[in-house]
């Protein structure tokens, strides 16, 4: 058995977590001693006897060469974080996954943004999570989130829309996908060159209790987490809540005020978040130079009769950005991402608020 093999074995064990394998590879020395260790000795250093019970059953059970088999079976790969495809950003948070998981590729996640909110989003979550997912993944950022229903699917159908980069951080193993109606978007995913990723080992169901653990992910790959939606009580908050303890800046966009979505944005904003009202705020903040690219634009966005039709819509007078979407009958992910590549080819120019003119 390799030491990363034995890694693969003990973290299989979820009761333990990242923080006590960290501790019993420290008094061990190796993850393979810490696979064979005798039970006198285990029980000697307190880890309580419901944890070493389990523990124990699941050494004796557990079938490494059927595990690896399945790992193949679902091109599933796995990565510790002693070793160098590890996400860079992610090892500088406490109790960073001893392993993950993964689907796709793991060299393409810096810069990251993540994008969460409500999974009972509103038309103008909806909106929200596309302008700013399409937006910055058009500008070569990585789009961030969980595949949850609501803003997380928006901003990963958002990202893809535009030919951008998305990974979305499960809180389940990579074999049981959830919510089951995103296997397809779990699928899509991967095939243009995104990630999905978890801590969780194979055939592990999606709790409850996971979803917590699996924000703190999600804010750690992030140079940035942006709260499009959430209610007062959201899982959000956690992710916000993750992502300030981890040193990460939290973004808040604003709402109607008399919409229950729009408790968590505005807690985060009376509690300290930056207010998120395009993507320019979110790449001024964060200081990240996006180098335009005018050939790799058109490539993504090729000039065509898409960008004819915004014009002609734009001919007579300036818009609304939501009535720019109503008219040209496209989402508003993609309408977004055209218009700020207009702009910069000094097609139109963004007049503020949301209103955009022919120049």
């Amino acid at each position: 058995m390799t030491e990363k093999e034995a890694l693969i074995s003990i973290s299989s064990f979820v009761p333990f977590g990242p923080a006590r394998i960290n501790l019993l590879i420290s008094f061990f020395g190796t993850a393979r001693k810490v696979w064979n260790a005798k039970v006198q000795i285990l029980r000697k250093l307190g880890l309580g006897e419901e944890k070493l019970t389990g523990f124990l059953a699941h050494r004796k059970s557990f079938d490494l060469t059927k595990y690896q088999k399945s790992l193949k079976k679902n091109s599933i790969g796995v990565v510790s974080i002693w070793e160098r495809n590890y996400p860079r950003v992610l090892k500088e948070i406490d109790s960073a996954p001893i392993l993950l998981y993964f689907k796709g590729r793991m060299d393409n996640m810096e810069p990251g943004v993540a994008i969460v909110g409500a999974r009972k989003m509103t038309s103008y979550g909806r909106e929200v999570a596309w302008k700013f997912a399409g937006e910055l993944a058009t500008f070569g950022i990585t789009i961030i989130s969980g595949l949850a229903r609501g803003v997380d699917t928006a901003a990963h159908e958002a990202a893809l829309s535009v030919k951008g980069n998305t990974v979305a951080v499960l809180g389940c193993g990579l074999d049981r996908l959830y919510p089951p109606e995103n296997t397809g978007l779990a699928e899509r995913i991967v095939k243009n060159g995104g990630t999905l990723i978890s801590e969780y080992p194979l055939n592990y169901p999606a709790l409850k209790l996971n979803f917590a653990a699996r924000n703190r992910i999600i804010s750690g790959l992030s140079k940035a987490v942006v709260v499009v939606e959430g209610t007062q009580k959201s899982g959000t908050l956690l992710t916000a809540s993750a992502a300030a303890e981890q040193g990460r800046t939290v973004f808040a966009v604003p709402g109607q005020i008399t919409s229950p979505n729009t408790a968590a944005p505005i807690f985060l904003l009376k509690n300290g978040a930056k207010l998120a009202t395009s993507s320019n705020d979110i790449l001024e903040e964060l200081g990240l130079e996006v180098r335009v690219d005018t050939r790799r634009m058109n490539s993504i966005l090729p000039s065509g009769e898409e960008e004819e039709n915004l014009l002609k819509i734009l001919e007579l007078e300036p818009k609304y950005l939501d009535d720019i979407v109503r008219i040209s009958s496209l989402d508003a992910g993609s309408v977004s991402a055209r218009l700020t590549i207009m702009e910069l080819k000094g097609l139109v120019k963004n007049l503020g608020g949301g209103v955009y003119k022919k120049i």
